[in-house]
């Protein structure tokens, strides 16, 4: 392309470029570039969490390590910490509160102590979860990778201390005469189930922790509620019976996923604790929860992957 000038000389102008007039989005359509850090479908999703596991696991290993790292008791504190929350709601509620009605004297300790183990999991997986991005923003916004990696990580990590804890509750259990059974197998479903609901309530509240970094000071009164309310210190049942409750309300203390996820673990390692103590079609709602919990908390999550670690 060329034009004379006003002393007669020819000028030749730029060619003109091939991608003049193209859109934003046809010049990235045309060259094949992509958004950095686009939500990818959700199938796409599953393939690239599974292809992290090894950093899953590592990750979850390394903060469970960490955690009591500059304690001098170290590690013990895994299993210290529920034990002595154990003690005192011994002191409290089974002592001075008298709720260990309905509930053999000689069961009451194994009862309580695996309630409190049971239920740390779930409240730790959540409280975890709710900081799983806002407490990890330098690592999200460094490398590109799934951020449903950090509320799984936390989860396992919660998943690992639990089964050190287990270890103390068969001591106690044996030192209260219920010895290891073939009953002690059902654990191993009751606690996988457990675990994809934690894993799920984690990524729900990671979502909206990572945007309401305030819901990290609310989220203990609101699991210190739910722990009064699902028979940690006490049974459901025995503390309903004779009082003035409507039906539904005692349906949904028993059906209450912390309630469900403890009476079934209680049910398989407490000799005495019979199916008497459970509510029907306790399986179905175990099943039910952990199913609701985590397809609706991992698709929650998955929606917003793109603006995690932004603004």
């Amino acid at each position: 392309m060329s034009e004379t000038t006003h002393d007669g000389t020819v000028a030749v102008g730029a060619p003109v470029s091939p991608d003049e007039g193209l859109t934003a989005e046809r010049l990235a359509a045309k060259y094949g570039l992509t958004v950095s850090g686009a939500r990818p479908t959700l199938r796409e999703y599953v393939r690239q969490l599974w292809d992290r596991r090894h950093f899953i696991l590592a990750f979850s290993r390394a903060k469970l390590t960490a955690q009591y790292s500059q304690a001098k008791l170290g590690q013990l504190w895994q299993v210290a910490t529920p034990l002595l929350n154990a003690a005192v709601y011994f002191f409290i509620f089974g002592l001075l509160l008298g709720a260990r009605r309905g509930i053999p004297h000689e069961i009451y300790v194994p009862f309580l102590v695996t309630g409190v183990f049971v239920f740390t999991f779930t409240q730790s997986s959540v409280l975890a979860g709710v900081r799983a991005i806002s407490g990890n923003l330098g690592l999200v916004r460094a490398l590109h990778f799934p951020r449903a990696s950090l509320p799984v990580s936390f989860a396992l990590q919660q998943l690992q201390q639990l089964l050190y804890s287990m270890l103390v509750l068969v001591i106690v259990l044996c030192a209260f005469g219920s010895f290891p059974d073939l009953s002690w197998l059902l654990v191993i479903p009751a606690l996988l189930l457990q675990f994809v609901f934690n894993t799920g309530l984690a990524l729900i509240f990671a979502r909206m922790g990572s945007k309401t970094p305030d819901l990290a000071q609310l989220m203990p009164f609101v699991l210190r509620t739910w722990m009064y309310a699902s028979g940690v210190m006490f049974s459901i049942p025995a503390m309903l019976e004779g009082k003035d409750v409507p039906g539904w309300l005692a349906d949904v203390l028993q059906w209450n996923p912390a309630a469900v996820y403890m009476d079934l673990i209680r049910f398989a390692m407490i000799d005495g604790y019979g199916s008497s103590y459970l509510p029907p079609h306790v399986w179905a709602f175990a099943l039910g929860w952990a199913l609701l919990a985590g397809v609706i908390g991992f698709v929650y999550f998955w929606k917003a992957e793109e603006r995690y670690g932004r603004g």
